[in-house]
């Protein structure tokens, strides 16, 4: 178990610090977020064949792999041709030394909660019971659901330059602000679920706790509400009548 949990970090590690040095000529520190789901993807490939399992590790690895590169992808995409993002502009104003504080709080940073939230994918090798299978993979798939549909509906309005200044309230969007986060915090709670289901021993319970204070409290729907606060003038109507993040009917 314990050389699994250290090669993954070394991966891991590598990943980031190879990542910081390609972010240092192209002064973006913003590409590390498409690398965010293709790390769990790295990671969980990584355990697979450092500590092979039975059919349940391959369907978790396969699972983690729609995930993530799914998302990879989406974010690649979005970031292409964009510029560093908001957040790492007013960090490198702020820090003088933005090099090095880059790849201690931005590279690094995500590199140890990647590793951290990855534990139940890591630590996951054997067969078990497969009702925990099955509801897992149930949960999954609605994160995802919810995660795709959820960004295409945004990407769809975003590219309508009638919009623009205005707030997204249908779809997905009408039931819950944050449809794509609420998406990955199912898809994680369903990752533990089968993991659990294939021998991760319980505590690796703190992986999917970690991912969901980061959605809700941390770099999730905290820093964005405050984003969108100050730039739409709609959104605290929106936000006064549909709910944070946990889908449910609109206010009246």
């Amino acid at each position: 178990m314990g050389h699994v949990l250290l090669v993954d970090a070394a991966v891991v590690g590598a990943s980031m610090f190879a990542l910081w040095l390609v972010s240092l000529p192209l002064r973006d520190a913003s590409i590390v977020d498409p690398f965010w789901g293709f790390g769990f993807v790295l990671v969980a490939w990584t355990a697979a064949l450092v500590r092979p399992g039975g059919d349940g590790r391959w369907l978790l690895v396969a699972l983690v792999t729609i995930w993530g590169l799914r998302l990879s992808l989406h974010l690649a995409r979005r970031n292409l041709g964009h510029g560093e993002d908001f957040r790492y502009r007013a960090m490198r104003a702020r820090f003088p030394v933005f090099p090095l504080t880059s790849l201690l709080i931005v590279f690094g940073l995500q590199g140890v909660l990647l590793w951290v939230v990855s534990l139940p994918v890591q630590l996951a090798h054997d067969d078990g019971p497969i009702l925990l299978v099955i509801l897992g993979t149930g949960v999954w798939a609605v994160g995802l659901a919810f995660e795709s549909f959820g960004d295409a509906q945004l990407a769809r309005f975003r590219a309508d330059p009638a919009n623009r200044g205005h707030v997204l309230e249908t779809g997905l969007w009408r039931y819950t602000r944050h449809p794509n986060y609420f998406g990955d915090f199912c898809v994680w709670w369903g990752l533990y679920l089968v993991a659990a289901g294939v021998g991760a021993p319980w505590w690796t319970i703190v992986g999917p706790i970690v991912m969901s204070v980061l959605l809700r409290r941390v770099s999730g729907v905290t820093l964005l509400e405050q984003s969108l606060a100050r730039s739409k003038p709609g959104y605290a109507a929106y936000a006064a009548r549909t709910s944070a993040f946990f889908p449910r009917p609109p206010r009246r």
